[in-house]
C-alpha cells in the first residue's frame, strides 16, 4: 500500500493532545439539585428514578448478557472471499501545514467512476471564505456542479464538509454538513449531523471529502489517516446500518473506527433516505442517502490519530473549563431528558403538528414525551457527541411489545412529532420502535412521519380510498399502518413505492396537492408556523426561505448560520460574543462578531445563488396552504395566516439579506462577500 509520509504533527492513537485537557466531569443530576420551581423539581425526581432504574438494569445486566453474537467462523470466511479486489490510493502531503490551525487544507476527492481518489489543498483564503458546512458545499456545487445535472446521476457531486470548529476539543463541537443536489426538490440539498464521524474525519487529516461519479457495483471508502482505499462492497449491499457498522468496523480491525453509510432506502434511492453515522445519528433531510446510493457508495470508514492544530491551546482549554462550569448547569434538563419535553404544554399553544398539521390540541401529547420516556424506563440513559458535556441524546431499550436495540438510539423531538402527533398516534413503544427502524433503514424521520400523516389524511378524505399496507388499513392513530408503511417505503414495495418519491411527487400520481406539508418539495420540520410567538415568526420565515425546503435547522439568521458553517451545535448556547472568541482561539484568525455573522450571511446566499441557477425564485419562498389554515380546535382556531402578509416580511427579509425583490443577491452584496465569482 502507497502511502503518504506522516506529517511531524501526528500523535500515536493512545497518546492524547496536551491541548485537549481533561474532559469535564459532569452530573445532570447535579445541575438538576440546583434547580428551582415545581416542574423542575418533578423532572429532578424523574430523573432519580430513572437513575435508580438504571442501577437496577446495570445488575441484572451482568446476570444475563445481551451481547450480540460474533459472526460464524464459516460466515466471516465467506465475508472475506467475497470482498474481492481493492484498490489502495496514495495522497498527497501539503506544505502549509504548519501554518495552518482549525484546518488541514486538505479536501478528498473520491471519483467512483474511475476508483480513484486525490487531495486537492484548499488556501487558506478560500477556506477562511467557506470554513466548512453549508458554504463549503455550494462552493463546490456552484463550481463544478452543471447546471440542471441529474440529482441521481452520476455528475451529481456529494460533498461531506466539516467545519472549522468540528473536532476541536469543546462542547458542541462534533457537527458536520452533508450535500449536494437534492434528488427530492431538485434544489440545494442540505442536511447536518452531530456524533463522532465528522471529528474523526478531521483527526484523519481532512477537512472535507467530495465524491464524485458513481462505482458499476457496490464500494466502500476507508481511510486510515492518509491511507485511503476504495474496497468492494458487494457483501454489505442489503444490510442494515447495524450490521454494516458491525461488519465494517470488524473487516478493517478497528474497532474504534467511525462509519457513516445508507441502509437499504437509500441503495434503493428512496428520496426521503438520509446518511447515518455512529448507528443512530443521521442526516437525513433532502434525500441525500438517495444520491449516496445513486453512486454506489455503501460506506465511509475513517480511523484517525492526529491532533488538531489549535492557535491558542490554553484559550481553548479555558474556554472548556467555562462551559463546565457555566453551560452544564443551564443544559440541566437536555442532560437528563434531551428533546421533546413539555410536548403537551407545547400542543395546547398549537406549536407541534398534528394529524397533518390540522392543529389543535393532542390528547396524548404527554405520553409520548420526553418525560413519558424517563417515566415508563425505555429510556435507559444519555450519550454524548464528540467532546460533548451535555450529554442530550436519548438512549431506548425495550423488549415489550417491540424490541428495540439500544444502538439505534432514541427518537427526538421531530421524530416524536413527526410519527406520533403528525400521525394521530399517542403509543409511544410505537414512536420509538418507529424511530429504530427509521435509523435501521436510513430513513429521514421528518419526511417519514409528514408524508404518511398526508396519506393518512387523504385516506380519511376519501381521495385514497380503502388505502392499506400489507393489509392495514392507513388511518390516522394507527401504529401498524405506520410501520409497515416504513418498512413498505425502504423496500419500495406497493403503495410503499410511491411514497418512497416523498409527498410532493406522490401527490403528482396520487392527488391531494392541497393537503401537503412542503415548502420546494421538502415536507417542513414540526414546529407549527401558526404559533403566535416570536419563534412561530421565524418559523413561518425560515421554513419560506431555506434553500434546501421547510429545514428547521436550516436557520436564516446570518449568526445561527456561522454556527453551521463553523461546525457547532445550536443546543450549545454560545452568545456570538463567545462564538467569535472560539473561533478566534482554534484558528489565529482574529474576526470580529461581524465578521463572524459575515461567514454565515456568506453561505446563505451562496446556496441561494445555486437555487437561483436551477430555477428557483421568489414564487417558490411560500408556505404550504395546509400550514396557514385555521386549527380546527383550539387556541389557533381563528388564526389564518396570510400569504400577502407573509411575501411581505420575506421581502423584508430579502433586503435584510441583501437580495432585490425577487430575492436575487444584489452586485454590490456578492462583493461584499466576496463571492461575485459563483454568480
Amino acid at each position: 500500500m502507497a502511502r503518504a509520509p506522516r506529517r511531524s504533527r501526528e500523535a500515536s492513537p493512545d497518546r492524547r493532545s496536551s491541548s485537549q485537557g481533561a474532559r469535564p466531569r459532569t452530573s445532570g443530576t447535579r445541575s438538576a439539585r440546583r434547580a428551582s420551581g415545581p416542574r423542575r423539581a418533578r423532572l429532578r425526581r424523574l430523573a432519580h428514578a430513572q437513575h435508580a432504574s438504571a442501577r437496577r438494569r446495570s445488575r441484572s445486566h451482568h446476570a444475563t448478557s445481551t451481547t450480540r453474537p460474533r459472526p460464524s467462523a464459516h460466515r466471516a470466511g465467506r465475508m472475506r472471499r467475497r470482498r474481492g479486489r481493492t484498490r489502495t490510493c496514495a495522497t498527497n502531503t501539503i506544505s502549509v501545514m504548519g501554518e495552518r490551525h482549525g484546518s488541514w487544507g486538505r479536501i478528498l476527492r473520491v471519483d467512483l467512476t474511475s476508483r480513484t481518489t486525490s487531495v486537492e489543498e484548499m488556501d487558506e483564503a478560500t477556506f477562511r471564505r467557506n470554513p466548512g458546512g453549508r458554504a463549503m458545499i455550494a462552493h463546490y456545487l456552484l463550481k463544478e456542479l452543471p447546471t440542471g445535472a441529474d440529482p441521481l446521476g452520476p455528475e451529481n457531486i456529494l460533498v461531506f464538509a466539516m467545519g472549522v470548529l468540528t473536532g476541536t476539543p469543546l462542547s458542541g463541537a462534533s457537527r458536520h454538513a452533508v450535500g449536494a443536489k437534492s434528488p427530492l426538490t431538485n434544489a440545494f440539498g442540505e442536511a447536518e449531523v452531530g456524533g463522532f464521524w465528522g471529528a474523526e474525519l478531521k483527526r484523519a487529516g481532512w477537512d472535507g471529502i467530495v465524491v464524485k461519479g458513481a462505482a458499476t457495483s457496490p464500494v466502500y471508502i476507508y481511510i486510515k489517516d492518509d491511507q485511503v482505499e476504495i474496497r468492494d462492497a458487494e457483501h454489505l449491499w442489503g444490510l442494515e446500518i447495524m450490521d454494516t457498522e458491525d461488519t465494517l468496523k470488524a473487516e478493517v480491525g478497528e474497532r474504534l473506527a467511525r462509519v457513516c453509510e445508507i441502509g437499504p432506502s437509500g441503495e434503493k434511492c428512496v428520496k426521503i433516505a438520509g446518511i447515518v453515522n455512529d448507528y443512530k445519528d443521521i442526516a437525513g433531510r433532502a434525500g441525500l442517502g438517495a444520491v449516496m446510493g445513486s453512486k454506489k457508495l455503501k460506506a465511509i470508514v475513517v480511523r484517525g490519530s492526529k491532533n488538531l492544530p489549535l492557535a491558542d491551546p490554553p484559550k481553548v482549554k479555558e474556554i472548556g473549563r467555562w462551559v463546565a462550569d457555566t453551560l452544564q448547569e443551564n443544559h440541566w434538563a437536555f442532560h437528563n431528558f434531551g428533546t421533546g419535553m413539555g410536548l403537551d404544554g407545547y400542543t395546547k399553544v398549537g406549536g407541534m403538528a398534528v394529524r397533518n398539521y390540522e392543529g389543535g390540541p393532542f390528547d396524548r401529547a404527554a405520553e409520548i414525551s420526553a418525560e413519558a420516556l424517563v417515566e415508563t424506563g425505555y429510556r435507559i440513559k444519555m450519550e454524548a457527541c464528540w467532546a460533548c458535556t451535555v450529554r442530550c441524546k436519548k438512549v431506548v431499550k425495550l423488549e415489550q411489545p417491540y424490541q428495540i436495540d439500544p444502538k439505534y438510539g432514541g427518537p427526538e423531538f421531530e421524530s416524536i412529532a413527526a410519527m406520533g402527533s403528525d400521525c394521530g398516534i399517542g403509543d409511544l413503544a410505537v414512536v420509538a420502535k418507529a424511530n429504530e427502524r427509521c435509523n435501521a433503514l436510513g430513513v429521514d424521520t421528518i419526511s417519514f412521519g409528514a408524508t404518511v400523516a398526508w396519506a393518512m389524511d387523504l385516506q380519511r378524505r376519501g381521495i385514497l380510498a380503502n388505502a392499506e399496507v400489507d393489509g392495514v388499513p392507513l388511518e390516522f392513530g394507527s401504529g401498524k399502518a405506520l410501520l409497515a408503511t416504513l418498512e413498505a417505503i425502504a423496500k419500495r414495495e406497493g403503495l410503499g413505492d410511491v411514497l418512497a418519491e416523498g409527498s410532493a411527487r406522490a401527490a403528482e400520481r396520487l392527488g391531494g396537492k392541497e393537503f401537503l406539508t412542503t415548502v420546494k418539495g421538502l415536507e417542513i420540520a414540526m414546529h407549527d408556523p401558526r404559533q403566535r410567538t416570536e419563534y412561530g415568526k421565524q418559523v413561518r420565515i425560515s421554513y419560506a426561505t431555506s434553500p434546501s425546503g421547510g429545514d428547521h435547522l436550516n436557520a436564516n439568521l446570518p449568526s445561527r448560520s456561522a454556527r453551521n458553517t463553523v461546525g457547532m451545535c445550536f443546543f450549545l448556547k454560545y452568545d456570538d460574543p463567545k462564538l467569535t472568541d472560539i473561533v478566534n482561539a482554534v484558528t489565529g484568525w482574529g474576526i470580529t462578531v461581524a465578521e463572524l455573522a459575515e461567514i454565515g450571511e456568506r453561505s446563505l446566499t451562496l446556496a441561494r445563488l445555486f437555487n437561483i441557477r436551477e430555477g428557483f425564485g421568489a414564487d417558490d419562498d411560500r408556505l404550504p396552504g395546509q400550514v396557514t389554515k385555521p386549527h380546527v380546535t383550539g387556541p389557533l382556531s381563528k388564526v389564518r395566516l396570510d400569504q400577502d402578509d407573509l411575501a411581505g416580511q420575506i421581502r423584508a427579509y430579502y433586503a435584510a439579506r441583501g437580495w432585490n425583490e425577487q430575492g436575487v443577491p444584489l452586485p454590490e452584496t456578492l462583493s461584499r462577500l466576496q463571492i461575485a465569482e459563483y454568480a
